[in-house]
């Protein structure tokens, strides 16, 4: 029974494996459909490979200017979400106040609540408020849901901090900005990143709330959503496999820095 013993040894791994290529396979998919030249509308069939597409990403109309705006909201909502959910995350763990309780508790409710609830929502707020829905409106209501996830990220990570570091820093004569520049900063930036970038897939990938508040604005999602209804371009698989091509880019350079300096602290 050598092959059952190896089996039960190794079964996590084998079903790790299994999960990742489970969940890979649809981008998997997409980049190779990046290459094919289909005969009609439809980019659903093999029929044999070409670099068209990938020479003219932009050779389809208005997409390039929805991906653009996407990018935009997606950076502004990231800078955003970020510099606000990392000060509510250090409110709610170093200080104590009323309704704080409270206040975590409705910190969950963005990621708890179906989007389309909260769609509607935003919607009639801005209608009350005689908002002209546009890319103002997306930005806010990015913003708003990204916070919750930017908070839940920063928080974990300020509460595993050990308080004696900034003590130290305090009892050498350092001031509350030198304190929190070269102690409490570094030491929180890894969960402030997670939520960065976190809030950068969300809200880049958005449709429903984005679908509900944005007026005349088209961004990537509703183009790729508009031309499933007409055909779908080859371009949109080569946005999608740049855009994965990169975000395995930034994670391997975050493994590597990581691992470098946990060489250099060793």
């Amino acid at each position: 029974m050598p092959f059952v013993n190896w089996f039960k040894r190794h079964l996590v791994v084998i079903a790790g494996i299994l999960t990742l290529s489970y969940l890979l396979l649809p981008n998997v998919i997409v980049t190779v459909f990046s290459f094919n030249k289909p005969k009609g509308r439809f980019n659903y069939e093999w029929q044999h490979f070409s670099l068209d597409a990938w020479k003219q990403p932009c050779g389809v109309a208005d997409m390039c200017g929805s991906l653009s705006i996407s990018l935009q909201i997606a950076v502004w909502a990231t800078i955003g979400a970020t510099i606000l959910g990392t000060m509510i995350a250090f409110a709610l763990v170093r200080y104590r106040f009323r309704a704080r309780g409270a206040v975590n508790s409705l910190i969950f409710l963005p990621m708890a609540m179906p989007e389309v609830v909260m769609a509607a929502s935003l919607l009639t707020l801005f209608l009350n408020m005689g908002a002209q829905l546009g890319f103002l409106t997306i930005l806010i209501a990015h913003i708003m849901f990204c916070l919750s996830f930017v908070v839940t990220a920063v928080k974990a990570r300020v509460m595993s901090m050990d308080p004696r570091l900034e003590e130290a820093a305090r009892d050498l004569y350092a001031g509350p900005v030198q304190t929190f520049l070269r102690v409490t900063l570094p030491i929180a930036a890894p969960g402030i990143a997670a939520g960065a970038l976190l809030s950068f897939a969300l809200s880049f990938d958005d449709f429903i709330i984005t679908n509900f508040n944005a007026g005349s604005t088209v961004t990537f999602p509703m183009f790729v959503w508009g031309s499933a209804q007409r055909g779908t371009p080859v371009q949109i698989n080569v946005i999608g496999t740049a855009m994965f091509l990169v975000a395995v880019l930034m994670t391997l350079a975050s493994m590597v820095i990581s691992n470098r300096r946990n060489k250099q602290k060793a």
